[in-house]
């Protein structure tokens, strides 16, 4: 027993060394570059799956194993860290940044709630909007971590709500509640209270409920509601908000990191073909994320309340003491905003302009303001509009900085601008930048090594099969891999592989590596999946059951509409039916 407990202890360091042992015949027998290449990939892939290590760590491997077995110099796997993707990331944390210190995503979020109204199915569809709308901008988790306290708060406000209705009628049924009346009615009152856990705060005198101590019980331990179906709208608004945040980052190349590795490593690996930008990757994620998130809504609100189509487009019905608990919640969590202040409207501003820029920059259909500098094409990319806005922040006053002289005058002597470099700081990813530059080093050293096409040649029987069998396959398999691997390291894992793939059996590269990117964020089955599925399981309403159930219907969905898209509009934008003139023609040499 004593040898187990060691192991448990010392589990992850095993691990290390049992995996690098193990997989070292590989090199040492076959010694060719591909096998020591597949052996730094090899471990990379398995201290990613379990976490051994963290992951920008086991990101830098590359950077120590290639020029150890000389695939690479130390200089050039060093350039790797480092590419177009991580300019567009620091404009972007520039935003996100200003955006939260200035409460503009929380203004925005209350606004879009108050618009569509407090219809419990309409709330939950108004939350989801706003979610997916503020992660089209913003981390996925951040955007989770905020919206969920407001949900919290209006999930609690309605249960308490409802308490108070109710001991309002039987105080106004009875006259006043007494003893006599408990004797005289105690199987009606036990069979009450075995129904419904009784409020704390309630008292037989007063007739009032403590809903700040029903919050705090709720929201502390997860388990004390007063009725089943306030247990089910809990796990609703929180799934709800888990998924919301997920789906919206599919909608931008910002959104989400899997859709920066992606773009970066597509535009390494295809430089001629200039098809993938924000506004084309836009033009082909929205329509699938506004199916994605309506058949998603409609999904969990069937599982959870049932849907009820009359009572949710019934006009003029009276609105509920629930319904008017809840708008009255938002309403107030609004108004402690205040009037919008001069910070927020400029950050509002620069965000409507570096959307603008990024969309008008080379749409396709029309020339964009890139054909300004006809002299340097290609030169002016995403990045370019990110670190133009992302400077701005840094140079826009925002406030005066005041100091008292001795003689007792206030003066101003500087000025502090939108965001300061300490906030960009702790706002900035440094751990996906380094795990995306690992990512980056790991493909480079795969093409240097002559790995990747000796996997794509060995892959080349796969041809055979039918184009929508492939898609769907690698679909579910990255699908299934992102449940238990994190969404950077599984795409930066694969990307490799599949662009090989694609050229072997002459097929699109982007018919495959569009489904496969949009699939790995489909994280939705267990709460370490993603860190929204994270945040949302803290707050105790769900068990993993709950999210199993849920989930697996959201894969399902969002792996079905990402098929269709495939074969309706993203097909007709991308010509996906011939292998392009872009890619790589396919040689007949067979790698060792």
């Amino acid at each position: 027993m004593k040898i187990l407990s060691y192991i448990l202890v010392y589990r992850r360091f095993l691990l290390i060394v049992f995996t690098l042992l193990v997989l070292l015949p590989l090199p040492i027998i076959v010694h060719t570059k591909e096998a020591e290449c597949a052996y730094t990939l090899f471990v990379i892939a398995m201290f990613w799956l379990t976490e051994a290590l963290p992951l920008s760590v086991t990101a830098l491997l590359p950077g120590l194993m290639f020029p150890l077995f000389g695939i690479m110099t130390s200089k050039k796997v060093a350039s790797a860290y480092f590419k177009d993707f991580h300019l567009l990331l620091i404009g972007v944390i520039c935003l996100a940044t200003s955006i939260e210190k200035w409460n503009l995503h929380k203004r925005i979020a209350l606004r879009m709630v108050m618009t569509v109204g407090v219809n419990p199915a309409w709330l939950t569809l108004g939350f989801m909007s706003s979610t997916a709308f503020l992660s089209m901008w913003l981390s996925n988790t951040s955007t989770a971590a905020m919206v969920m306290p407001i949900v919290e708060a209006v999930a609690q406000q309605i249960i308490s709500a409802e308490a108070e209705v109710e001991a309002t009628q039987m105080t106004h049924f009875s006259g006043s509640i007494n003893h006599g009346l408990e004797t005289d009615e105690g199987v009606e009152t036990n069979e009450r209270k075995e129904k419904t856990i009784p409020v704390p705060g309630y008292s037989n005198d007063a007739g009032k409920i403590s809903s700040k101590t029903e919050l705090e019980k709720n929201s502390g331990t997860g388990t004390k509601y007063r009725t089943e179906r306030d247990h089910m709208m809990c796990k609703l608004m929180c799934l709800c908000i888990a998924y919301s945040s997920t789906i919206g980052g599919l909608t931008t190349i910002t959104g989400t990191s899997t859709n920066l590795i992606f773009a970066e490593h597509f535009n390494m690996r295809y430089p001629d073909c200039h098809c993938i930008n924000f506004g084309s990757w836009f033009m082909l994620s929205f329509p699938a994320a506004i199916i994605i998130l309506l058949l998603s809504w409609i999904w969990l609100q069937w599982l959870f309340l049932g849907f009820n189509f009359k009572e949710m487009f019934t006009c003029g019905k009276t609105k509920t003491a629930k319904q008017k608990a809840c708008a009255e919640v938002i309403k107030q969590e609004y108004q402690k905003l205040g009037p919008m202040r001069y910070q927020e409207i400029v950050t509002l501003v620069l965000f409507a302009v570096m959307a603008l820029l990024w969309f008008s920059r080379d749409p396709g259909f029309i020339s964009g303001w890139s054909a300004l500098f006809p002299k340097y094409p290609g030169f002016a990319t995403d990045s370019t509009v990110a670190l133009l806005i992302g400077i701005l922040f840094f140079l826009i006053p925002a406030k005066r900085l005041t100091k008292t002289t001795p003689t007792g005058e206030i003066v101003a002597f500087d000025y502090s601008p939108l965001i300061t470099w300490k906030e960009f700081q702790s706002f900035m990813p440094w751990d996906i930048a380094i795990l995306v530059g690992g990512g980056f080093a790991l493909a480079d050293g795969c093409e240097e090594s002559g790995l990747s096409k000796w996997i794509g040649n060995k892959l080349s029987p796969l041809g055979s099969l039918p184009v929508w069998l492939i898609i769907l396959i690698s679909s579910l398999l990255v699908t299934s891999l992102t449940e238990v691997a994190s969404n950077p390291a599984t795409i930066t894992l694969l990307l490799p592989i599949l662009s090989p793939l694609a050229e072997a059996i002459q097929v699109n590269p982007l018919y495959i590596l569009i489904p496969s990117t949009l699939c790995t964020s489909f994280a939705f089955l267990l709460p370490v999946a993603n860190p929204p599925n994270a945040i949302v399981f803290s707050y105790g309403h769900l068990k993993v059951i709950d999210m199993v159930k849920a989930g697996l219907g959201v894969n399902i969905v969002g792996v079905a509409v990402v098929m269709l898209g495939m074969s309706t509009w993203i097909g007709a934008m991308f010509d996906l039916s011939t292998y392009p003139s872009w890619a790589p023609p396919i040689s007949n040499e067979t790698m060792p």
